[in-house]
């Protein structure tokens, strides 16, 4: 396909950025809140977008009917899939079979694209022709207040060694909605379903170990944050929710990617869930994962931060013991 269109663009002289050769996915479940706003911010987009497909991934709300109304007002070429996932993963994976177009670029439905990204994500492929994913910045946005932008950097042109380094967390993550891929190099990947979290992690390494990448410094999108819904993530059923993603995570191994950069990956997991159960009272299970995390290999400025949260660990265990023991004798 990219062959064929290299072809087009020789005969006509017309500029990849004025060809419809993007497929954009959204997945939405009960999005009728944010739905309009997120198709609102793709419609200057709308020379390169071949379709939107919006995977309804069992709403109860207007999702459908507000998608399709703000799609026919943005002269959006709209898709609706219908499906039952209850999961993030899962619904992409439905689009993803669907995708007809050379570039697959996906968003959700609470996100917002940043005007001129796409069209600057390609005109980087034109750029570096034999890219098949390109990463751009993007803006954090937390409980509605703008954050600081994320620029990605410290890419390689070795595919593995990309992958493994974002595995690790030595390289800038990218965001939903902060890369374009090729549809060739999507391929048969998947994103892994049932998964609580990072499930988006997992699938960016994959491709990455097999990507030739590509870097913009433009924010291309807003990412918005709620850090109790994140948090929250972590902090229900933690030990099975855990070992279910480390099975998933250790699957990379079959590209290649080195079981010590999956156990360092562990680690970081792990750290995060022990700060979320701390920062909400339940010292044992902190500390059960704090012995993960101290336990994988690890940067210098992760092991820091294991070591400072064992001392205030042993601090707040001890100021609650004698109040244990008060309660204990009344």
């Amino acid at each position: 396909m990219k062959e064929t269109i290299g072809v087009f663009l020789k005969r006509t002289g017309r500029v990849l950025c004025n060809l419809k050769t993007v497929s954009v996915i959204i997945p939405a479940h009960n999005a009728a809140a944010t739905i309009a706003t997120t198709l609102a911010s793709l419609c200057g987009e709308a020379e390169v977008i071949g379709e939107v497909l919006l995977v309804d991934d069992g709403s109860t709300d207007d999702t459908v009917a507000d998608a399709q109304q703000a799609a026919a007002r943005l002269l959006l070429p709209l898709r609706v899939l219908a499906a039952s996932c209850r999961d993030a993963g899962g619904a992409r994976n439905v689009a993803l079979a669907e995708a007809r177009h050379p570039w697959v670029y996906l968003i959700d439905a609470d996100d917002l694209h940043l005007r001129g990204g796409l069209g600057a994500l390609l005109r980087q492929a034109e750029t570096q022709p034999k890219a098949d994913m390109i990463v751009g910045a993007y803006r954090r946005r937390v409980s509605g207040q703008d954050r600081q932008i994320k620029v990605p950097n410290g890419y390689q042109a070795a595919c593995l060694a990309n992958a493994s380094a974002y595995v690790k967390g030595d390289i800038r993550s990218v965001a939903v909605g902060s890369v374009l891929a090729s549809r060739h190099l999507i391929g048969e990947t998947r994103f892994p379903v049932g998964l609580a979290y990072d499930e988006d992690t997992l699938f960016w390494a994959r491709l990455m170990s097999k990507a030739s990448l590509a870097m913009i410094q433009q924010p291309v999108m807003i990412y918005e944050v709620s850090p109790e819904r994140s948090d929250d993530r972590f902090a229900i059923n933690p030990v099975r929710r855990f070992l279910e993603w480390r099975r998933q995570l250790r699957t990379l191994a079959d590209c290649d990617i080195p079981l010590s950069a999956l156990k360092t990956r562990e680690g970081l997991v792990a750290l995060k869930i022990a700060r979320v159960h701390y920062a909400r009272g339940d010292l044992n299970m902190a500390a059960r994962f704090l012995a993960i995390a101290s336990a994988a290999p690890k940067r210098r400025s992760e092991a820091w931060r294991c070591l400072r949260y064992k001392f205030k660990l042993a601090a707040r265990r001890r100021l609650s013991f004698p109040i244990t023991q008060m309660r204990s004798a009344l």
